[in-house]
């Protein structure tokens, strides 16, 4: 009877380390899953929706109030876009490190609703109000209001980028990963977060517009104020139903030990049999388990005879020394050694996922572009915008992440029985097939569009953007899921942050390849691939490049995806082992 009391204490209790907001052990009926994470979810939408609202118009708002030239106006874009995109290193690590995720939520929050409502004063109080103009000739000023409208731009952009990694991050903490049911629910949740992105995604974009258009930029920026500041509000209403990881210092501190550890004990011999090695119980934290690979890693967790120095700890042990005092830089624990070794194991992972940032890439600039030489008329009266043909791609998304995740998994689940439908980084490897497929049809459709005397429809362009969305729904959400699931405990955000990297990076890797692919097309006096007419452009020759680049791309990641093993946990009570051979987690008695 005692035996079983203690069993299900056990289960009414999350066992992944994480604390409720009164700082005790969480119970898993008032806390976590479903009811923590659609606050989550709520406030990831209102966010995407006022990010999106703003970044989808700025290029047009930089140009129409503040008179900015072309390359001006692009210039101030991508490095809004771009300060977003290298910030959430930044804000994973301090999140890891010393806040909390909640807390940088919180923070990047309450700079998101600042930077929002000094938008809507830059256009609605009378002393910031941008004057009127006619052509080049303005009745005022517009120094003022531009100094206050790019403050408030860049505290957007810094709360954006600080924001994303710790939300999702935080999100997914609501899930035990010790708990068979929670894990399964862990792997919806980053479909229905992607589902809760697209849907604010596609809704700033479209809404957004009309209400600038009819009611003007003020009534816009102040519309997105308030949607953020309900959001924000329920975020702060669900706070006795989350759970917190805290905060262990620095996570990249100990990674560095491991190796100024290792490399004082090069010469020693490793142990024949790894339960030799320094493998200590640490309250509250869960153990990862040994493995055979970049065994030079393993020598910091062996235990020499020197002497402990100032500053040793110490810890009690499972291995034949019960009692030792370490000094940290000397002697690693097998935990320590093995995490490092699994984010060293995970850097191939994230270069092969830059090919596929690079394709995602030039939907923002190539599709923009050739939409906008194409019919776009829905009635003879009727005309979308040339940018607004991108809600295809977002609208499938939002359509197809639901029937993924209701449909498409549980069959491959009966399938595989494989609690995922498909392993990660197969869900990967399917995103980065799709990728060549529809750069090819993109290709195909730019040959059609040129080799045509009249204007073709838009709706040509929807089978390259309907599987671009596939693409996103299988790569995009399994780097998220990826990155979350296989980096230390402790790097939960900045795992994150990794992730988001890829994008950034990409950008910066399209705008160089664009830049090689125009110079050695131009040379000894040929047509460039990219010329300002696209009619005499070459872009489909851009695509079917593209293309190859992925195939080779692809071949690369599946070479690593055979030789990548997942990482194996030690929970508090029990053990879970990610396998690659069926992708599944198996418990075990500790």
């Amino acid at each position: 009877m005692e035996i079983g009391g203690e069993v299900g204490a056990h289960n009414r209790e999350v066992e992944d380390g994480s604390v409720d907001y009164k700082g005790r052990v969480p119970l898993r009926a008032t806390t976590g899953g479903w009811k923590a994470s659609l606050f989550i979810i709520a406030l990831e939408f209102g966010e995407r929706l006022c990010y999106f609202g703003i970044v989808s118009n700025l290029f047009m708002y930089l140009m129409t109030v503040l008179h900015q030239d072309v390359k001006t106006a692009a210039k101030n874009v991508n490095e809004f876009v771009g300060v977003s995109t290298v910030v959430p290193l930044i804000g994973g690590f301090l999140a890891d490190s010393y806040t909390g995720s909640f807390r940088m939520v919180v923070l990047s929050s309450s700079l998101y609703q600042i930077g929002l409502m000094l938008l809507a004063a830059s256009q609605l109080l009378p002393l910031l109000k941008p004057p009127a103009c006619v052509g080049d000739s303005c009745s005022g000023s517009l120094g003022l209001h531009k100094t206050v409208f790019f403050v408030a731009l860049y505290l957007i952009s810094v709360a954006s980028g600080v924001h994303k990694p710790s939300l999702e991050s935080f999100g997914a903490d609501q899930f035990d990963e010790t708990d068979h049911g929670e894990r399964r629910k862990k792997t919806s949740f980053f479909n229905w977060w992607f589902f809760g992105a697209c849907s604010g995604t596609l809704l700033g974009v479209s809404a957004f517009v009309y209400v600038t258009e009819h009611l003007g930029w003020g009534v816009g920026f102040a519309v997105l104020a308030v949607v953020l500041a309900i959001v924000f509000l329920s975020l702060l209403i669900g706070t006795p139903y989350y759970r917190y990881k805290v905060p262990r210092g620095s996570p990249l501190t100990p990674m560095l030990q491991v190796f100024v550890a290792a490399m004082a004990k090069k010469k020693l011999p490793l142990p024949s049999d790894p339960s030799q090695l320094y493998d200590p119980v640490v309250p509250g934290r869960r153990r990862v388990s040994h493995t055979s690979r970049m065994r030079f890693l393993d020598k910091a967790a062996i235990i020499d005879q020197v002497e402990p120095q100032e500053g040793s700890k110490k810890m009690t042990g499972q291995n034949p020394t019960s009692e030792y005092c370490r000094h940290p830089w000397r002697l690693a624990t097998v935990t320590q050694v093995e995490e490092t070794k699994q984010l060293v194991s995970i850097i191939p992972i994230w270069s092969a996922a830059l090919m596929y940032g690079i394709c995602i890439a030039q939907s923002d600039t190539f599709f923009i572009k050739q939409g906008s030489v194409m019919d776009r008329h829905i009635t003879p009266s009727i005309e979308i915008p040339a940018g607004a043909i991108l809600t295809i791609s977002t609208l499938s998304m939002v359509i197809f992440v639901g029937l993924y995740d209701r449909l498409v998994v549980p069959a491959l689940r009966r399938f595989t029985g494989n609690e995922r439908g498909i392993t990660i980084l197969q869900r990967i490897g399917v995103g980065l097939f799709s990728s060549i497929s529809f750069l090819a049809a993109t290709a195909i459709v730019e040959k059609k569009r040129k080799d045509s005397p009249e204007p073709i429809s838009f709706l040509w362009l929807c089978p390259q953007l309907v599987l671009m969305a596939i693409c996103e729904i299988f790569t995009f959400v399994g780097l998220q899921e990826f990155f979350y699931g296989q980096v230390p405990e402790n790097m939960k955000s900045l795992g994150m942050g990794i992730y988001l990297s890829v994008f950034g990076v990409s950008s910066l890797l399209s705008s160089m390849l664009i830049s090689i692919v125009d110079f050695l097309t131009s040379r000894g006096g040929n047509s460039s691939w990219f010329q300002e007419d696209l009619n005499k452009s070459k872009i489909d020759y851009f695509f079917w490049l593209l293309a190859a680049m992925s195939i080779v791309n692809f071949c690369f990641f599946v070479c690593l995806a055979r030789r990548y093993s997942y990482k194996p946990v030690k929970g508090l009570r029990t053990e879970a082992v990610v396998d690659l051979r069926d992708g599944d987690h198996e418990m075990s008695s500790d």
